[in-house]
């Protein structure tokens, strides 16, 4: 104990220990271990530089930025489609022989939607009643098939699960509950992010409890680091997978190791690539994949002022209007020089949060106004490491739609995710030939629009066990809930 209050007062940070001798036993335990967890002699160096970085103010970019050049870029809606058709192929070549892989990043708890448990557990309100985890899971059954079927191999894709100490048990107890969701377990790889202290404005850190460190995950860039610490690049390489795609755990459109992609990557010969979609307008708040000083990387919408996120080209259209999507592909001899040569050098992102704390009497309090810092890491900040990057411009209506908020938010809530996947599979029956009648035997037609308020009169849902995206190949008249309200065969 004299030790660890020496290692907190070299740090600056003695107030840890204040209330140590009102702590039981266990509790003293239980503490010891945490307290063990923390990288001490880094401790003073991470609060400073929180403290600093909250006070300082934010760079403005515009002067050093341009657009990714047209050389750099293939799109679902600009690309020839032989082109398309060939990268899909490589692609599915790729995953028939094993050498592509799946990587959720799922650190963070649904304390936005309401829950305390992974998003990944969250029910939108499917009429299958399916959740993110199930929904993923079987896109991975399904593209295996695809593969096999083009290729007659007998292929796996594994599934590397980054969650954190939130997470990992939750997400643990769901899988095998459900039973893998068919999944062969040791498939599927999960594995802890680490996770770091938050502190006030003056660098101090906050007490969640007499006996407890306010903690956080270390940001979805947390994983490379937290490669290293479970050998994931090891596994990877015994399995002989070459390529990675790398996703956030939100997005209910997201097409698990689509071939397209990685197929455009693997031909471009890219170790970097990142999916995007148009922005919908100069303020919505996303990220743009850009270069800076000739570097690519993405530049938060704080970054930029408004007239430079304005800037329009020649047919109206953004000129900044790349907007990243957490949606990555990597080599894996591009993650291995990350995590071996370039891990220290990540650009570390303050969050200013409401924390809740204990005060200096031991009063637990929840503040109603931001007092924390909590330091993050964003996943593509290795971008300015690649040595070849690329960028897939994808539509948003098919690939993005994204989980964040309640309902009765206008975006990004359960309403909105829920209504994107059935209008698209809509569209997908549709373009098979089918037709969708209401209970009175009348046709109607999927509404392109998408909103929180927007609940279509008929509803229809294919399983990914059936269709990937859209290979429906049969087709016929549907009615609402149909099979439970899920197509689940053609």
């Amino acid at each position: 104990l004299d030790v660890l209050k020496q290692s907190l007062e070299s740090a600056g940070q003695p107030h840890v220990l204040q209330f140590w001798p009102e702590l039981c036993e266990d509790d003293r335990n239980r503490f010891l271990q945490e307290l063990a967890q923390l990288d001490l002699k880094g401790l003073k160096g991470h609060c400073e530089r929180a403290a600093q970085a909250a006070a300082s103010p934010c760079a403005s970019l515009d002067q050093h930025i341009e657009p990714v050049p047209p050389n750099f870029i293939g799109s679902v809606r600009k690309s020839d489609r032989n082109s398309l058709a060939e990268w899909e192929n490589e692609g599915l070549l790729q995953i028939s022989e094993n050498r592509v892989g799946v990587l959720l990043l799922a650190g963070g708890q649904g304390t936005r939607l309401g829950v305390q448990y992974p998003k990944g557990m969250y029910n939108i309100g499917l009429p299958s009643g399916k959740t993110l985890y199930q929904i993923q899971a079987e896109r991975i059954h399904k593209i295996q098939e695809l593969a096999d079927v083009k290729h007659g191999s007998k292929c796996t894709v594994p599934w590397y699960i980054m969650t954190s100490e939130f997470t990992l048990g939750p997400t643990e107890t769901f899988f095998k509950k459900n039973s893998y969701f068919g999944l062969e377990p040791s498939n599927i790889i999960m594995f802890e992010q680490r996770m770091i202290p938050a502190v006030n404005f003056d660098g101090k850190i906050i007490l969640q409890g007499k006996g407890k460190i306010a903690m956080a995950p270390d940001g979805n860039g947390g994983l490379y680091e937290a490669l290293m610490d479970n050998k994931v690049l090891d596994d990877m390489k015994k399995r002989g997978v070459e390529y990675l795609h790398v996703y956030c755990v939100d997005n209910v459109l997201v097409k698990m190791a689509d071939p397209v992609f990685i197929g455009f990557c693997v031909s471009r010969g890219a170790d970097c690539g990142a999916k995007v979609v148009e922005k919908v307008s100069p303020t919505e708040p996303v990220g743009v994949v850009c270069r800076v000083q000739g570097v690519f990387q993405v530049v938060e919408y704080s970054e930029i002022q408004p007239e430079t996120a304005e800037l329009q080209g020649p047919e109206g259209e953004l000129v900044y209007s790349a907007g990243n999507i957490c949606n990555h592909f990597f080599t894996r001899g591009f993650l291995q020089d990350v995590t071996g040569k370039f891990e220290g050098q990540l650009k570390q992102h303050v969050a200013i949060k409401k924390v809740p704390f204990v005060d200096t009497c031991g009063n637990e309090v929840k503040p109603t106004k931001p007092n924390g810092i909590k330091m993050e890491k964003f996943v593509f900040d290795v971008f300015p490491f690649s040595r070849n990057f690329v960028v897939f411009e994808v539509v948003r209506e098919d690939e993005f739609s994204p989980l964040k908020n309640a309902d009765g938010a206008a975006t990004d809530s359960p309403t909105t995710a829920r209504n994107s996947l059935l209008a698209q599979h809509c569209r997908w029956a549709m373009a098979a030939g089918a037709m969708l009648l209401d209970e009175q035997g009348n046709a109607h037609y999927p509404t392109a629009s998408v909103s929180a308020g927007n609940n279509p009169h008929l509803q229809c849902e294919i399983s990914p066990l059936v269709s990937y995206f859209g290979e429906v190949r049969t087709a016929k008249c549907l009615k609402p809930y149909e099979n439970g309200g899920e197509i689940n065969e053609t």
